[in-house]
């Protein structure tokens, strides 16, 4: 079993992921390439800490997801596979909770999220990148949900997909296994935007810069809202949000953002370091 940093304490460097934060915004670079960034259990359990540990973060604003190498992330690693093969329910399904407790931290973040996808993604690996707010990949990436094909199903990332791209494509896709090129990704909604690799790194910042120009508590609050106001029913979701925004009226932070409108300049938090 591995120990995460919890367990060992925060001086322990992680083995398989980087972590920077640099002007508000945190960088987490998945760091296998010799296996194309598939994921075992050490790197799960570092994704873990990793998020949690800047979540609680002040100075972080915006969050991006990265990947070292050629391939964003080709899903599950074979070692990892096979090992768990060898493992009877009770550890597998253990095993499957830590993957679906890190997809949802990352789902969860409390800050816009942006996934820088270069090269391709597969199965976990595109469920990774369909927990972030954003999705930006060059125009050669390829995208593939290939689990049925070795009589498995996307399970963990399901739920995340699914809401993402809908029921319909997700039954393509996940049923078929078809590999989907960028383009595609983009026209059922999976991908935000599509750029050459050249342009790769400016379309990501330009999605950065937009979400430092907004509230960092509106973002928090936006955020926590989608996911909330999706699943209920209408006249539950009236109160709720008249609740959400009545609050943010009075917030230091929303009277802040008003008064810079009315005043005809820009609200403190775009000046923050």
């Amino acid at each position: 079993m591995c120990k995460t940093r919890k367990q060992t304490g925060n001086a322990v460097p992680f083995e398989t992921i980087k972590t920077k934060v640099k002007n508000n915004i945190a960088t987490l670079t998945l760091n296998r390439p010799e296996v194309r960034n598939a994921f075992n259990d050490v790197l799960i359990a570092e994704m873990l800490d990793a998020l949690e540990e800047l979540a609680a973060r002040e100075d972080v604003r915006v969050l991006i997801i990265a990947a070292e190498g050629k391939t964003f992330c080709a899903g599950a690693d074979v070692h990892w596979m096979g090992k768990m093969a060898g493992a009877d329910f009770v550890e597998n399904f253990a095993d499957s909770l830590k993957l679906a407790d890190m997809l949802a931290a990352l789902y969860r973040f409390p800050r816009p999220t942006i996934a820088r996808v270069q090269g391709s993604a597969f199965g976990g690996g595109v469920g990774v990148a369909a927990c972030c707010d954003i999705i930006v990949t060059s125009d050669v990436s390829h995208f593939s949900f290939s689990e049925v094909r070795i009589g498995l199903v996307p399970a963990c990332i399901s739920p995340f997909v699914i809401r993402r791209i809908g029921e319909g494509r997700a039954r393509e896709y996940f049923l078929t296994g078809e590999r989907m090129s960028a383009e595609r990704a983009y026209e059922i909604g999976y991908v935000n935007k599509v750029v050459s690799e050249e342009e790769l790194d400016n379309a990501v910042d330009k999605y950065v810069q937009r979400f430092l120009i907004a509230g960092p508590q509106a973002l928090g609050v936006c955020k926590k809202m989608l996911e909330d106001v999706t699943l209920m029913p209408l006249e539950d979701a009236r109160n709720h949000t008249a609740r959400i925004i009545a609050n943010l009226r009075i917030s230091e932070e929303g009277l802040e953002g008003m008064n810079a409108f009315l005043e005809k300049r820009k609200p403190k938090w775009t000046s923050e370091e």
